[in-house]
């Protein structure tokens, strides 16, 4: 899931910093492969044009299905200070409409330290008629010392920010696509690395795992590695490489 400057759930990979280092190799090798190739899918700030009878607020990519109801709870570790936190997400009944004329599934996003929440979000997803899972945008508080603060809100259609992909249909090894677009705010970019990867956390061990490299132009220390499994939704877990020590895994999800 696109999320607010590359933090989306983390944690971290079997195998430590040489296992790391060998995937970002094969990162740079699909990228390398394809760069000649123009992607599918809107990168950077393109321009894009949706139609609204092409998409549902009904999602079931079987990488990310959104069935209302559906629930994650993570565990959030940073190695920088030892800190744990609970992020709990839900997907509600309620839809949004955007800029564009899309109806778009609302989804809450809670992270508490200590029972307290410390970030509060509401996402809006759509799904296209190819099963391609699109992010239209968040609102996000985040609370310091008790009180709220926007915490980097931005809605697609509005103020020139753009939706952008949060999942293909049919990923391939070295696509790549933009996650969201609000300039200087949310610049989220993916590429596809891996479609038979391994994951093991604590909601269980899955196999042929897609996995993504999340990068931002604004963020260009930053990268990040998320996992996603078949029938689990959002990102079973995800490891900081470079600019992070937090880590993020799923505990239980329930559906």
């Amino acid at each position: 899931m696109a999320h607010r400057t590359t933090t989306i759930k983390r944690a971290a990979v079997a195998g430590g910093a040489l296992a790391v280092a060998a995937l970002l190799s094969v990162a740079v090798a699909a990228d390398a492969g394809t760069s000649s190739k123009r992607s599918e899918f809107p990168q950077g700030d393109d321009p894009v044009h949706l139609d609204p009878a092409d998409f549902s607020a009904e999602i079931d990519n079987h990488r990310w299905p959104m069935t209302v109801g559906s629930r994650w709870v993570y565990r959030v570790t940073d190695s920088a200070d030892g800190s744990k936190q609970r992020d709990v997400i839900k997907v509600t009944d309620q839809t949004k409409m955007m800029g564009d004329g899309i109806e778009a599934r609302v989804v809450r996003d809670i992270v508490r330290d200590h029972g307290k929440p410390t970030e509060v979000t509401r996402d809006w997803y759509a799904q296209d008629s190819h099963g391609n899972v699109w992010y239209f945008g968040e609102h996000t508080i985040a609370y310091r010392h008790g009180k709220p603060h926007d915490n980097g809100s931005w809605q697609a259609g509005v103020d020139g920010a753009m939706p952008g992909l949060a999942l293909p249909a049919k990923p391939k090894v070295g696509m790549s696509y933009r996650e969201e677009y609000s300039k200087g705010e949310a610049e989220d970019q993916s590429r596809v690395i891996r479609l038979d990867a391994q994951a093991e956390v604590p909601a269980g061990h899955y196999t042929h795992v897609l996995m993504t490299e999340d990068f931002s132009p604004i963020e260009p220390k930053v990268s990040e590695l998320k996992f996603y499994a078949k029938g689990s939704g959002q990102a079973v877990l995800a490891v900081d490489v470079s600019g992070g020590s937090e880590r993020e895994e799923l505990v239980k999800y329930t559906h």
